[in-house]
């Protein structure tokens, strides 16, 4: 009898020991459940919730800056890229036209080809009847018509750059302003009454650079491939003038 308490009293404790596991397991699961939420959230809704929290005003006004810069980036790109030619070949080609075949072999050439430079070769080309100082002012005339076109809308996104960040501090100060107002309200200064305007007053200036640092981002890209191809213009306009003095020798 006497050995039967202690082997009750251990498998009693065995017992409770073995409950008190099993409960602290069963709420660290509870807790994991309810993080598993929070740590499957992913950028895009975590970029969501801030959007939302930030305010549709300011930060509406932003996206749309973003969207619209975006829209230009893009209808640049694609039109540098269909502008862009491969000069070295085109020279060629014309040179080898011009001796073979004169000015309108060379002036065909110019046709089936896109881009700015070829078009400035079929100009300077279509006034080398003339003379070659009328055809050299051709060519000057129309690159800079052709740059005018390459530079078309890139303004506008320099607009979008420059407006995105002052929309979002011009946020960030109203979001202070209506902190500060409900300070003098209350007339106490607590860090859990102006948290919320502070947070979405700082939100709009995150948004706001952003979108200008990825706008900037597509107008360097924009202004080195125009700079590209205005170079390709010179060089192919001098070309041009020499070899239209060769040809008239």
């Amino acid at each position: 009898m006497k050995k039967l308490f202690p082997s009750l009293a251990v498998a009693g404790a065995f017992v409770a020991g073995t409950n008190m596991v099993s409960a602290k397991a069963a709420a660290v699961a509870m807790l994991v459940q309810d993080a598993a939420p929070e740590a499957e959230k992913g950028f895009t809704q975590v970029l969501k919730e801030m959007f939302i929290t930030g305010g549709a005003g300011f930060m509406g006004i932003v996206l749309l800056c973003l969207i619209l810069g975006l829209a230009v980036a893009i209808e640049r790109i694609i039109y540098l890229n269909m502008a862009s030619t491969n000069s070295s070949k085109l020279k060629q080609q014309v040179e080898d036209a011009l001796a073979s075949g004169g000015v309108e072999a060379a002036k065909e050439v110019c046709r089936n080809t896109k881009g700015p430079v070829a078009s400035i070769y079929y100009q300077g080309l279509d006034r080398a009847g003339e003379s070659v100082e009328s055809a050299e002012k051709a060519v000057v005339a129309y690159g800079g018509v052709q740059m005018g076109q390459l530079e078309k809308n890139v303004s506008w996104l320099s607009l979008f750059i420059a407006i995105a960040p002052m929309l979002g501090f011009m946020g960030t100060v109203i979001g202070m302003i209506q902190a500060f107002q409900k300070i003098a309200a209350v007339g106490n200064l607590s860090a859990s009454l102006i948290a919320g305007d502070i947070q979405v007053a700082l939100l709009t200036t995150v948004f706001g650079l952003i979108t200008a640092i990825i706008l900037q981002i597509f107008y360097n890209y924009i202004i080195a491939k125009i700079d590209s191809i205005v170079n390709d213009m010179e060089d192919s306009s001098i070309t041009l003038i020499d070899m239209l003095v060769d040809h008239k020798k």
